[in-house]
């Protein structure tokens, strides 16, 4: 089974403040009435009939739906809450790895003894998150991760769809090839130049061409999944990959206070989500993006791991130095920890 949480934050947003509900509205930066220079970080089903989704410019998002509810993200008590599902959802599954703040795979094989069987399972999960959390997720059940995945999302929301195995062709068959996990607008456009629009193009595609074009590992992935292959595993020691923020700035800058002080201000902000959940980290890494939107990433890892916040700070402003002296104005600034591990012995480093 594949879970995830419908429209999670503003979800959220409209339980905490129920005269928010049926409105459209939109968890990110301040809009500042269209000139706001941050991102969408998620919107209500509301707001996406207005054609908002996820990471567009807020200032975007403004002009097509200015009557929206703009909430700035509040990841204390998304963290909260989402935990609080992760252990309902945990309760449930032979292995259980959750998959960001608002999805999880659930291996429950040795649960159910058919598909029937998983559909009252899946209800009853269903049911459970709403009675306790007041939140509505959709459940992809299919004998694959892959396969699990997108049919969570097949029905949103509050959808469960089931992928039995004779039926793989048939389901994937009409998908466009975004639908696919991994496949983002720079594949996309790549695939559509080899007039690849679905995912029965793509299945239909010669590996060798799909090999020339996106490389071996990629290339053969691509085709696998087009056919509804998917050997990994659920992995019962999931870690979060990385935790990160990013900020944009009112205006263009290289002032060095600023942006060593928008480091200090994202590092907390890191620091405390790392400290929620017991995370230490081996690696920081900067984000930076220029007035003309060029884009550059930098990184550093430790020999030990650390939840140092100090460590967090030093690091990133280093990374950054060398960007200041370029002859152009800063936009976002962005800063990441990755490499984590669960509860680890604190290592102080000198």
């Amino acid at each position: 089974m594949h879970v995830d949480l419908d429209a999670f934050f503003p979800s959220v947003e409209v339980r905490e403040n129920p005269e928010l509900r049926g409105k459209p509205v939109i968890v990110g930066a301040d809009p500042k009435e269209g000139k706001g220079r941050g991102v969408v970080a998620s919107a209500s089903y509301e707001a996406r009939k207005f054609g908002i989704r996820s990471g567009m410019p807020i200032s975007r998002a403004w002009k097509l739906c200015p009557q929206g509810v703009y909430i700035r993200p509040n990841f204390d008590l998304y963290t909260k809450v989402s935990n609080n599902i992760m252990k309902i959802l945990r309760n449930y599954a032979d292995k259980f790895e959750q998959y960001g703040i608002d999805e999880a795979f659930l291996d429950v094989s040795n649960r159910v003894r058919d598909f029937e069987e998983a559909r009252e399972l899946a209800e009853t999960i269903r049911r459970e998150v709403f009675d306790k959390e007041k939140l509505t997720c959709s459940i992809g059940i299919a004998s694959n991760k892959l396969l699990a995945k997108i049919a969570s999302d097949y029905r949103k929301p509050y959808g469960l769809t089931i992928v039995k195995e004779g039926d793989v062709e048939r389901f994937l068959s009409g998908l466009k090839v975004r639908k696919l996990p991994g496949v983002g607008p720079k594949t996309e456009i790549r695939l559509k130049e080899m007039k690849i629009k679905t995912i029965n193009d793509l299945a239909k595609a010669r590996l060798d061409d799909l090999v020339k074009v996106f490389g071996v590992v990629w290339g053969t992935r691509l085709h696998e999944s087009a056919r509804g292959i998917d050997e990994s595993e659920v992995q019962e020691e999931y870690q979060i990959k990385s935790i990160g923020r990013e900020f944009t700035f009112e205006e263009d800058t290289n002032d060095r206070n600023l942006v060593f002080k928008a480091i200090n201000d994202l590092a907390e902000e890191v620091h405390d989500e790392l400290m929620e959940n017991r995370f230490y980290f081996k690696t920081v890494n900067v984000k930076i993006r220029y007035e003309d939107f060029e884009t550059h990433t930098h990184a550093k890892s430790l020999f030990f791991p650390t939840n140092s916040v100090d460590t967090i700070k030093d690091i990133a402003k280093k990374l950054t130095l060398p960007f200041l002296q370029a002859n152009k104005k800063i936009r976002l600034i962005g800063v990441r920890v990755s490499n984590l591990t669960f509860n680890y012995k604190q290592i102080t480093l000198e």
